[in-house]
């Protein structure tokens, strides 16, 4: 009897430790994904969490293996789709997040910064075609395209080798607190609208419906504990994913132009596919369809299970 009561106990173990591999980002409103850490072993999930630079960095890792669910802007989702990476957009996770700031109040001429591949470089793009600028990543349009990783941009900003950039959060309301930078405009009037960020799973994850499902309850509930709970919210990302580098303030600023969200649609995630075709954002050799890779019945029905409108 005791050894078989052994084996069950061990069984259990195993089943209570499944792990999920997660990249993020170290942004804002990329919080709640990485809170997830602190909820889902309540959901019989641990979840290893990997930081990268930009959301196209992920993909290899996908492509590798080596991560099973990734938070990151449609456009790395997109892309990745495109490139052969088998995943599923399974829900939002943050909506904005995103500003042009500039130096002085004018882009014509100048050079402005952005990282390649992000969801700000699509933004960017969109806001110059509508107010009919060109651009380019060479000299000779009205506009100078200049790429750097986002960690690069504000000093680039600040020292004068820029002129404006397109950054995420809280970095832009940064430069703008430390005095460096004034806001151009929060880029949200084009046909884009406000940027809905992306929870990426792979098809692999997707398959075990158990445990994808769990994933799933998991990202709902310290998606919930974010918005319920906004103090909280603001320590784990100032204290945890920030080590205290970010400022009360500069959270507040960063949370006004960003919030928590658990949606997405495919609607949504369509325009932007065929927005990135059209200015060349992601390299793609053809437009992924949103209606072959979204799949939003997991959110749904752990909203259900957890009572979240």
């Amino acid at each position: 009897m005791r050894p078989l009561l052994l084996a069950l106990t061990l069984s259990f173990a195993v089943r209570a430790e499944d792990v999920v591999r997660l990249g993020n980002l170290k942004f804002a409103h990329y919080g709640a994904v990485s809170h997830m850490k602190e909820v889902c072993p309540k959901h019989g999930i641990r979840l290893d969490e990997r930081m990268f630079a930009k959301g196209l960095d992920i993909v290899p890792g996908i492509l590798a293996g080596e991560i099973d669910l990734a938070a990151s802007a449609l456009d790395g989702a997109i892309a990745g789709r495109a490139s052969g990476a088998p995943v599923f957009v399974v829900a939002g996770f943050a909506k904005g997040g995103a500003r042009i700031i500039v130096r002085k109040d004018d882009l014509k001429g100048k050079k402005v910064g952005t990282a390649r591949g992000g969801a700000q470089e699509l933004l960017l793009y969109a806001e110059l075609a509508k107010v009919g600028l060109s651009w380019s990543d060479q000299s000779g349009k009205d506009v100078r395209i200049m790429f750097l990783a986002y960690a690069d941009l504000n000093q680039a900003l600040q020292s004068g080798q820029l002129d404006a950039i397109s950054q995420s959060e809280p970095q832009s309301s940064q430069a703008i607190r430390q005095g460096y930078a004034v806001e151009l405009v929060k880029p949200y009037d084009t046909p884009l609208g406000e940027p809905v960020r992306a929870l990426v799973m792979t098809e692999k994850l997707y398959a075990n419906r158990d445990v994808a499902l769990r994933t799933m309850k998991c990202f709902v509930e310290a998606t919930k504990e974010f918005i319920d709970n906004p103090q909280e919210a603001e320590k784990y990302v100032r204290e945890k994913m920030f080590r205290g580098q970010l400022t009360a303030e500069e959270y507040k600023d960063a949370l006004e132009n960003a919030a928590f969200t658990y949606d997405i649609s495919a609607g949504q995630v369509q325009i932007t596919a065929d927005l990135m075709s059209k200015y060349g954002v992601g390299k793609m050799a053809k437009t992924p369809k949103a209606t072959e890779f979204v799949r939003l019945d997991l959110l749904l029905e752990a909203k259900r299970a957890l009572a979240v409108k």
